[in-house]
């Protein structure tokens, strides 16, 4: 059975959150409590640029892979949902895993538990239904002043819904540039209320810039810049499940051979610490991609979830823009 092009704009957006994620997670894995980098909401660049800003993006394309999952899956066996039962599993031993071997702060486990209860269940409810939930799950937390993981199950279904109204197949087509704006003229208000610690403007404003660096990528992804971005971002992005889980073996080692409290890190470290994590990250998905499909974790998730062992032999063909079925940590 022929397999469904990959979409290379969801492979740059996801290789693109990648790095704003790491750059959010560095201090806390390197055993740091997680409210230092939450609370910088004053005039220190991450609480504007970074915090809460990328999160919701991963959390998006989280939604937007599962239902191109099913879609596929259901093209190959007449129990689509048993196998996303199956993949969200594996999922979860892998966050969890993660979380007690490496870092309490693991994210895949709270991935995994909001799959299972709330993204597998909606596959089971008409498109308008899915709106209407995950609008009550998106106000009723931000009218709460919430902010962070709550927010994770409308993100989730905002994804879903993109994709099963056919947004997601037309990323590569529409024009993006008047969104953009649009975000961007509510940001900085949102912002504004931030910076003077207004009711629920932390979470607001990390949504709306979220929506410009998601806009803002898909628009340029429409320019010459395309070869760019794409050399840049997709491998990063095919391989983000290997990325983030090996993020944290290296920021730990890292913060051993610098010693001291990470806490005390200026926001230059914090970035050339990144910054070298993902240079890293960058060349070795490029060398791997050009002899396999998928990354490590990436094929091991894969083969559990089909359980049968997934042909892993790249195509010759752009290392980072091959066709396969949906794959990844997101896609």
């Amino acid at each position: 059975m022929s397999q469904q092009p990959r979409i290379t704009a969801l492979d740059v957006l996801r290789g693109f959150a990648l790095c704003g994620i790491l750059v959010v997670n560095v201090r806390p894995i390197a055993n740091v409590d997680a409210d230092v980098l939450s609370h910088a909401v004053g005039a220190d660049w991450p609480g504007y640029l970074a915090d809460q800003r990328f999160f919701p993006i991963f959390s998006l394309l989280f939604g937007v892979g599962f239902s191109l999952m099913l879609k596929s899956a259901a093209n190959r066996t007449d129990r689509p949902r048993l196998v996303l039962l199956r993949r969200l599993l594996v999922l979860l031993a892998i966050g969890l895993l993660h979380m007690f071997v490496l870092w309490r702060g693991d994210i895949l486990t709270i991935y995994a538990v909001v799959g299972l209860v709330v993204l597998l269940p909606s596959t089971w409810l008409p498109r308008w239904a899915v709106a209407v939930l995950a609008g009550v799950l998106l106000v009723v937390p931000l009218a709460l002043g919430m902010n962070g993981v709550v927010l994770v199950p409308a993100l989730f279904l905002l994804g879903s819904l993109l994709t099963r109204y056919g947004v997601t197949e037309r990323l590569e087509r529409m024009t993006w540039w008047p969104a953009t704006l649009v975000f961007a003229v509510l940001a900085l208000p949102a912002a504004w209320a931030q910076s003077n610690q207004v009711h629920s403007a932390f979470a607001v404003a990390g949504l709306l810039t979220a929506g410009v660096y998601v806009c803002g990528m898909l628009a340029l992804f429409r320019t010459p810049l395309r070869p760019a971005l794409q050399a840049i971002f997709a491998p990063l992005g095919k391989m983000a499940l290997t990325h983030y889980l090996s993020a944290t073996v290296l920021v730990l080692l890292i913060s051993a051979l610098l010693g001291g409290k990470p806490d005390t890190w200026s926001e230059g470290t914090v970035l050339l610490i990144a910054a070298g994590i993902l240079a890293a990250q960058r060349v070795l998905s490029g060398l791997w991609l050009r002899h396999f499909r998928y990354g490590p974790v990436e094929w091991l998730w894969r083969y559990a979830t089909w359980l049968r062992r997934p042909s892993n032999e790249q195509r010759p063909m752009n290392a980072y823009n091959s066709p396969s079925s949906p794959s990844g940590f997101v896609q």
